[in-house]
């Protein structure tokens, strides 16, 4: 073998390990840098983020609406109380399943995150964002409604559902955001605190009164 080829394959060995003593460096080694990738379809996709403009549509939104009429494979929406909050053509005034605690408590905990920010926790219409609003001056801004009021306080189950669903006013739709189950849930929920701040001592146990009258 001649002379000037062995140094060629010793060089070509050593060549060979770099790769891997890069990656094992890569693999071991700490750094604030992203790592080098060369296929970059994950890392910068073609896509539109939330909130962004996208000149295809007329209204020029980005996130897309629901298209009226096209349903779920299986699911019809055939039951009017549950998914519409009518029965017999009129807003229902008794909930579509029982209401135990476990459906109150996740009322409650839908409520504190879909409905406090703006209702406030006690449902005076004096949550965080509208606190915000307010302080700020924000044109347009309308103060949220308060649940004690005797206009709230009278409309039935199936028109509170209707407002979660499809927005009333000011206050924008969450039916995409809050499944149907949890909008019935917080409902339970807020006629809660509607009667916490409605009640009568005939409301509380009798063998309770004494303590409460002290």
């Amino acid at each position: 073998m001649p002379k000037i080829v062995t140094p060629i394959i010793v060089l070509l060995c050593v060549l060979a390990l770099v790769p891997v003593a890069v990656i094992a460096r890569a693999r071991a080694a700490k750094s604030n840098l992203p790592r080098i990738h060369p296929i970059q379809d994950m890392a910068k996709q073609p896509k539109f983020l939330a909130q962004e403009v996208n000149p295809l549509f007329a209204d020029r939104r980005a996130m897309r609406p629901l298209v009226p009429g096209v349903l779920a494979q299986d699911d019809l929406h055939v039951d009017e109380h549950l998914y519409h909050g009518i029965v017999n053509g009129e807003w229902a005034t008794a909930f579509p399943m029982p209401v135990t605690d476990a459906v109150m408590s996740r009322g409650r905990e839908r409520f504190d995150i879909f409905c406090a920010q703006c209702h406030g926790l006690s449902g005076y219409g004096d949550g965080m964002t509208a606190r915000r609003a307010q302080a700020l001056m924000t044109p347009g801004w309308v103060q949220p409604s308060s649940y004690h009021t005797d206009l709230v306080r009278g409309r039935p189950v199936g028109h509170i559902f209707n407002t979660i669903t499809y927005g009333i006013r000011t206050m924008p739709s969450y039916g995409v955001q809050v499944p149907v189950e949890d909008r019935w849930a917080i409902i339970t929920y807020v006629r809660a605190l509607e009667r916490s701040q409605d009640s009568l001592m005939t409301d509380v146990p009798a063998d309770v009164r004494p303590s409460l009258q002290q």
